[in-house]
C-alpha cells in the first residue's frame, strides 16, 4: 500500500483540531467524508481518543493510501477506511460501526467538487445525524459572494479553469442547502490562509 502526502495537512491540521476539539461530541463515531491521503484522520484520531473516527473517500488510490497510514498509526479509535461517494442514495457506513455517527467531518471538499455534492453532503447528514449532532466543514468561502481575500479569488479562476462545476462556494448558499435539511445556521470561524471552518448543528 502507497501513502499519499499532501503538505497543507500538517499546516492546517492544528487549527482544525482546535476547532473539533471545541465542537465535537465527547462520544461516537466520526464520519470523515472525502478524507484524502488519510493524514488528517490519523492525527485527528491520536488526539480525539474518546471517539472513534471513521474516513472514507470515493478514489481507491486514496482508500489505499488512508489504509497504509492507518496501519503504520495503531491508532485503536481510527476504524478502516470505507468507500463512498456522498452522491450515493444510501451511505453504506451505518453497518458493524462500534458507536452511532454523532459528527461529520469535511476538509476541503466542496471547491474541488460539483455543486450537487454539497446538496448530497447534507441530504446524507439528514439520514445518519441524529438532534444535537453536528457537520463541521473546513475550506475557502466566499462570504455574501464576495472572495475574503484576492488569493482566493485566483483561487478560484484557477479552479475554474480546470473544472467549470469547481469553484469557491458562497457560503450562504451552503447554508440555505443545510437549512433546507434540518441543520441550524452555523456557527463559522476564521481559520488561517483565508479558510473558515462552519460548524452547523442537526435540529
Amino acid at each position: 500500500m502507497t501513502k499519499r502526502y499532501a503538505p497543507a495537512t500538517e499546516r492546517n491540521r492544528e487549527a482544525i483540531l482546535a476547532v473539533l476539539q471545541d465542537s465535537l461530541p465527547d462520544q461516537g463515531t466520526v464520519l470523515e467524508i472525502a478524507s484524502g491521503t488519510g493524514q488528517h484522520a490519523v492525527f485527528f484520531a491520536q488526539h480525539l481518543t474518546t471517539r472513534y473516527w471513521l474516513p472514507t473517500d470515493r478514489d481507491v488510490a486514496n482508500l489505499a493510501s488512508i489504509a497504509a497510514w492507518h496501519e503504520e498509526s495503531g491508532a485503536a479509535n481510527l476504524l478502516p477506511p470505507r468507500q463512498l461517494d456522498v452522491r450515493d442514495a444510501v451511505w453504506p457506513i451505518e453497518a458493524n460501526l462500534p458507536a452511532p455517527v454523532s459528527a461529520i467531518v469535511n476538509i476541503n471538499m466542496l471547491h474541488i467538487s460539483p455543486w450537487p455534492c454539497c446538496e448530497a453532503l447534507f441530504a446524507g447528514a439528514a439520514e445518519v445525524l441524529t438532534q444535537g449532532a453536528v457537520v463541521v466543514l473546513y475550506g475557502p468561502f466566499k462570504r455574501d459572494r464576495l472572495h475574503t481575500a484576492p488569493s482566493n479569488a485566483t483561487f478560484d479562476e484557477q479552479l475554474r479553469s480546470q473544472d467549470p462545476e469547481w469553484g469557491v462556494r458562497d457560503l450562504e448558499a451552503v447554508v440555505d442547502v443545510a437549512v433546507e435539511q434540518g441543520f441550524v445556521h452555523p456557527r463559522v470561524i476564521e481559520m488561517p490562509a483565508n479558510n473558515l471552518s462552519a460548524v452547523f448543528e442537526r435540529a
